[in-house]
């Protein structure tokens, strides 16, 4: 295995007609795939999925625009699929102050409880954060001084970068990094240290450059990998090798 697409949602309706021919194309390359839950649905799916491929790993838990559904038998249900062996991490979980989806507080009540779950059975986490960063960061040391996790899509700058590196948690680079005018990103990605990125795609969203405005897919973590390895000045398999070992690491994979 080459890279690893830490974070690709193949249960999206955008892969509806060809999710078989998406997965053989990243496998033919050499690309395991970790699918996230984002719902108590979506994360039986990922850990269906999971479970029929070798190079397929599942999330579990309820994105912050949910947050509204999530209650006992939703924590239930996340916590009884969070133990089979398929599920590496809890999440997609966060908040997100950009949409609003959920109320505020509603947010913010889901992701303690969901932090608490993770702590609970042993897993690392998977965040989320859209304009919440204040908030964000006050639940997380709230809940502890250091987390296993990594914050997904990780777009803020090098001392925002810094802050979310102290807490013990990896940033997770995707599409964006390739976008000439994220500036502030690139910056901070020259600056993290190789041992705390993971590459991933958010597929179906956020194409990197050369496919952006198409559908995403896991076969273009590869361009991510690049763009870090230009950034940074090294080959890019050595961006493949370390980002690799990190996540088998982070998310303790069985190859």
């Amino acid at each position: 295995m080459r890279l690893i697409d830490s974070h690709a949602h193949l249960d999206d309706r955008a892969f509806g007609k060809d999710r078989a021919a998406v997965i053989a194309r990243a496998f033919a390359e050499g690309i395991g795939i970790v699918t996230i839950g984002s719902d108590l649905r979506s994360s039986r799916e990922a850990v269906r999925l999971a479970g029929r491929h070798r190079w397929i790993w599942a999330t579990v838990g309820v994105h912050p625009h949910d947050a509204k559904h999530v209650d006992a038998h939703t924590l239930e249900g996340l916590e009884a699929l969070a133990k089979h062996g398929e599920a590496v991490a809890i999440g997609e979980i966060g908040l997100d102050y950009y949409r609003d989806l959920s109320p505020r507080d509603v947010q913010r009540r889901a992701f303690r409880e969901q932090l608490d779950l993770a702590r609970r059975v042993g897993l690392p986490i998977c965040l989320h954060n859209r304009e919440s960063t204040d908030d964000l960061l006050a639940v997380l040391r709230e809940a502890g001084d250091e987390r296993r996790g990594v914050v997904h899509s990780f777009l803020g700058d090098a001392n925002l970068a810094r802050e979310f590196l102290d807490l013990g948690l990896h940033l997770g680079i995707g599409g964006p990094v390739t976008y000439p005018k994220n500036g502030a990103v690139r910056e901070a990605v020259q600056a993290a240290p190789l041992e705390r990125l993971l590459v991933e795609t958010d597929c179906p969203y956020l194409t990197p450059v050369p496919y952006r405005g198409r559908r995403n897919e896991p076969s273009y973590v590869a361009y991510v990998a690049e763009e870090i390895a230009a950034l940074k000045g090294i080959d890019v398999e050595d961006v493949a090798a370390r980002t690799t070992e990190n996540a088998i690491r982070l998310f303790d994979l069985e190859l």
